[in-house]
């Protein structure tokens, strides 16, 4: 996966060696499964609440429940919960995730071009089924997202629980991106920041996004 601050424009053409996108979603939807095994429920639970500490705590009525909850099993499968049941291929795969905040677009063939604005990084991505390709053409704001290797040559698939910025928090979130920059701040803390920031929103009536999003809520360096 592509290295901070480089830009990659991956190939887009079908090898016959390609994991195809049904492939990946059924290792995505194992690895998942084994999060309802009665051994590993304490575990999950763990995993739960260190994403929660993270990102914002959230509860089955909320109605932001499923995004988040599509957001913390991204982050459990890449993190390498599941891995036992998978092919170790795909493991490898999950794990190498590239996590980004993207504005998305698409090119002539309608494939989406994903331009992450915290790395610099471009892809050329493939969607895992209709619906998800439905997201992401409503697409307003930039989106926290996974992208796995479907094969070590470059095709790209988006994992189920891209998490979406709303499309006036574009303009904060640039400025809270650059203030981490500077501060040297990693991947995973500035965009589960940004998560938390949403929440923010999310729970404050009639607070704007620049009043959620803001430089003051980044973690010290």
């Amino acid at each position: 996966m592509p290295d901070s601050g480089k830009k990659i424009r991956f190939s887009m053409r079908r090898a016959p060696q390609d994991t195809t996108a049904r492939e990946v979603s059924a290792a995505y939807d194992k690895a998942v499964a084994r999060g309802s095994d009665a051994g590993l429920l304490d575990e999950v639970a763990k995993l739960r609440a260190a994403f929660q500490k993270r990102t914002g705590a959230f509860r089955p009525e909320d109605a932001w429940f499923e995004a988040r909850s599509r957001a913390f099993w991204d982050d459990a499968v890449t993190g390498g919960f599941g891995a036992d049941e998978l092919d170790p291929a795909m493991a490898k795969r999950f794990r190498g995730a590239h996590r980004g905040l993207f504005a998305v677009g698409h090119d002539e063939d309608g494939d989406a071009h994903l331009v992450d604005r915290w790395s610099g990084a471009e892809l050329l991505v493939r969607y895992l089924d209709e619906a998800q390709a439905v997201d992401f053409d409503n697409a307003e704001g930039l989106v926290d997202a996974r992208v796995v290797a479907g094969t070590d040559d470059g095709v790209l698939y988006v994992l189920p629980g891209a998490f979406h910025h709303g499309a006036d928090a574009t303009e904060p979130i640039e400025k809270v991106l650059a203030a981490a920059r500077q501060r040297g701040l990693g991947t995973i803390a500035v965009l589960d920041a940004l998560m938390r920031m949403e929440l923010v929103f999310r729970t404050s009536s009639r607070v704007k996004a620049a009043f959620a999003y803001r430089v003051e809520s980044l973690p010290r360096a």
